[in-house]
């Protein structure tokens, strides 16, 4: 496979469950990971078999190439959660039979005993953090924000370089943390500062991972910027963002 096949599905070797309403709704050691239409959209797919049909109930909206069920435990409902191929395209011919579930209608999702966030992990998708001596500089509305020349580069599939940079070598002063949060399946929670420039304020354009997941140490605690919303020079030159779902 490559990352630019829209339509694809292979086995998965993990133990994959889905939990609502404190109840197990889905668990299976033969998921399929199915990639349908490119970037996030990334399922995982149970055999009937081992999905608890008890808790799911037809929507009524069903047709003849697709199934869709609500799933119920109790008082709790997630309406529209759950789906299944009657007749897939030619790409995903042998998915018949199984169930999916949209990831944010469910409660937690665990690989083995470790509970995933935001959508499942592309195995084609690659992380890597490097130490690096490259002098960043990062510029917002004219007034140097951050400098440094021991910065973490990570590389990630799909997306610009991040420069991760020690709290030292940012200045505090000109950071206001705010309530955000946003998950990452690859590096874990993120936490938010926005940067007071004169009299602007950019609202959370700085990031952390105060406890990355353990795959991704190296950026415990440094900060980075959004690439496409700051000034961002690299040994000197200014970094031109032409391509990034965050631009």
């Amino acid at each position: 496979m490559t990352m630019k096949q829209s339509y694809y599905f292979e086995p998965t070797p993990r133990w994959i469950r889905a939990k609502f309403g404190g109840k197990i709704i889905a668990d299976s050691k033969r998921a399929l990971l199915v990639w349908e239409g490119g970037g996030p959209r990334i399922h995982y797919y149970f055999p009937q078999q081992d999905v608890c049909m008890d808790y799911l109930h037809e929507t009524g909206r069903s047709g003849l190439k697709r199934q869709s069920w609500h799933v119920k435990v109790g008082d709790q409902i997630a309406e529209n959660a759950a789906w299944s191929h009657l007749e897939p395209r030619e790409e995903l011919k042998g998915i018949e039979g199984y169930v999916a579930f949209r990831w944010s209608k469910l409660d937690h999702w665990y690989e083995e005993e470790e509970e995933l966030f935001v959508h499942p992990r592309d195995p084609y998708h690659r992380v890597d953090t490097l130490p690096s001596s490259r002098h960043i500089k990062v510029v917002v509305d004219g007034v140097t924000v951050a400098e440094t020349t021991r910065p973490f580069l990570l590389f990630e599939t799909g997306l610009p370089t991040r420069y991760y940079i020690p709290p030292e070598d940012v200045r505090q002063e000109l950071l206001e943390p705010t309530n955000t949060q946003t998950s990452c399946p690859y590096k874990g929670i993120a936490s938010y500062w926005s940067v007071k420039a004169g009299d602007q304020v950019h609202k959370d354009i700085v990031w952390s991972y105060p406890e990355p997941i353990v795959e991704i140490p190296k950026i415990k605690g440094l900060l980075s910027f959004y690439n496409e919303k700051v000034a961002i020079y690299v040994d000197g030159e200014l970094e031109h963002i032409t391509d990034s779902p965050f631009a």
